[in-house]
């Protein structure tokens, strides 16, 4: 199986150097718009060489690792691949990505979220064994053409990944709520605090909590922007309903009300129940 990776930043640099040790992977090329991108995978030996994006198209297997809009770009210009051409996204939102594909692609197309990465970016940023036992949420697989799929599960599977099924609509609401949410209030915190506080007080004082919470703030803006914008409704939506949750531990506070104020904070202790 030969396989081209579009993108080859955090996800798409991780990606090949997990598919390169598969024995049923021959080869993995990358393809990059940005130059330093392709000296630098080439250089860290992330792919055996780059190539044009339009040479992708004889790969048997093509990964989108791009911010999702340029998703929708690049995929209008894959038409014309084989019929048995198998194409993985990798974005973060999938209903916007999933209309924009040409219906005679829709067989070729298959929509994928690799629940896993970090706050880096770039080639350097590439870590092996960044998908192995995380999550991957595959959507509307059933549109997609059956041998696309299952070159997808076989591709998942050997890269020792947990699968889960949903629609496109549903998996959009589920990240804006446990992913696309905490980058919100990671860009607020991070601006809230430099706000009030000199470089001197935040670099003495801002331990484990703070840097835990504001990590997610160094994400590149222009790959989040974009997913702003695709999942609008849901964000918005998860934001509210963040405030609304924010404004009454508030309340407890500011009336005192203790026993509010220990019930909210014994609530949220729940949720890592469900991770132990």
């Amino acid at each position: 199986m030969n396989i081209a990776i579009i993108g080859l930043g955090l996800m798409g640099g991780s990606l090949a150097l997990s598919l390169k040790r598969l024995d049923f992977v021959t080869s993995v090329v990358g393809s990059d718009h940005n130059e330093q991108h392709q000296k630098d995978a080439k250089r860290l030996n992330l792919v055996d060489t780059i190539v044009d994006f339009n040479e992708t198209k004889n790969y048997d297997v093509i990964f989108l690792a791009i911010p999702v809009n340029g998703i929708i770009k690049v995929i209008q210009n894959l038409i014309g691949v084989n019929e048995n051409t198998t194409i993985i996204d990798l974005g973060s939102t999938k209903e916007v990505i999933i209309s924009s594909v040409p219906p005679a692609l829709r067989k070729n197309f298959v929509a994928a979220h690799p629940m896993t990465g970090t706050e880096n970016n770039g080639p350097h940023a590439a870590i092996e064994g960044l998908y192995e036992n995380k999550v991957v949420v595959l959507c509307d697989l059933e549109d997609s053409g059956e041998h696309q799929a299952a070159i997808a599960r076989k591709i998942f599977k050997a890269l020792k990944m947990k699968k889960f099924f949903m629609k496109a609509k549903e998996h959009d609401r589920h990240a804006a709520f446990i992913s696309h949410m905490p980058h919100a209030i990671s860009y607020s915190l991070a601006n809230t605090v430099m706000q009030q506080e000199n470089k001197r007080n935040i670099l003495a004082l801002a331990a484990g909590g703070f840097r835990s919470m504001s990590r997610l703030a160094k994400s590149s803006p222009f790959m989040w922007e974009d997913v702003f914008k695709q999942n609008k409704s849901n964000i918005l939506e998860a934001i509210e309903v963040f405030e609304h949750e924010l404004a009454s531990l508030k309340e407890g506070i500011l009336n005192e009300d203790w026993e509010k104020v220990h019930k909210k904070m014994a609530d949220g202790n729940k949720l890592y129940d469900i991770f132990d």
